[in-house]
């Protein structure tokens, strides 16, 4: 789970370095990079939330 949440982080911070040369320098390909980044980012999420509810579902059944 814990690298799930690293690469959320290091993904966001690609995104936000590309959307800002695509917004502020208009660099094309920045814009490219920016939307793999938040493609990375959503499957990386709905991975997350598979493995949060999985954990949620462990400490109900043991009682926690």
């Amino acid at each position: 789970m814990n690298e799930n949440i690293e690469l959320i982080k290091q993904e966001y911070s690609a995104f936000i370095e590309d959307i800002n040369k695509f917004t502020e320098k208009g660099t094309v390909a920045a814009a490219g990079r920016a939307r793999k980044s938040l493609l990375t980012i959503g499957k990386t999420i709905k991975i997350l939330r598979k493995q949060i509810q999985e954990r949620k579902k462990e400490l109900k059944n043991t009682g926690k």
